[in-house]
């Protein structure tokens, strides 16, 4: 069994930094799926900055990435800086989502403002 949301990401989809450990869990997506919907938010941070920390690299599938980032957000709706990393995310891997990327990024904007 994995401890952490990290752990487990990196035995199913692997990790561009090091190696995919040694693991005899059973490896079905949708268990980590589960596993990541009821996350906490710094527990997705903590897999998205150790498996991704360059946001354009890593193995993590796009959209592992984008429900990860709507997860954080519906978490921590009022920080800005979360909402740019995620509009950067979007804007990375779009076109089909800029115009949510935008709209991040108005949020943003509007936080810092208001």
């Amino acid at each position: 069994m994995h401890s952490t949301l990290t752990e487990h990401a990196r035995c199913l989809y692997g990790d561009e930094y090091r190696p995919t450990p040694e693991c005899d869990a059973d490896h079905r997506e949708h268990c980590f799926v589960e596993e990541l919907t009821f996350a906490g938010a710094d527990a997705i941070l903590a897999m998205l900055d150790e498996l991704s920390p360059h946001a354009v690299d890593g193995l993590l599938p796009v959209w592992v990435r984008n429900l990860a980032y709507r997860l954080v957000l519906l978490q921590r709706p009022d920080e800005p800086a979360l909402l740019r990393r995620a509009a950067e995310n979007l804007w990375l891997h779009g076109p089909d989502w800029d115009h949510i990327a935008a709209d991040l990024r108005r949020q943003a904007d509007a936080l810092e403002a208001g």
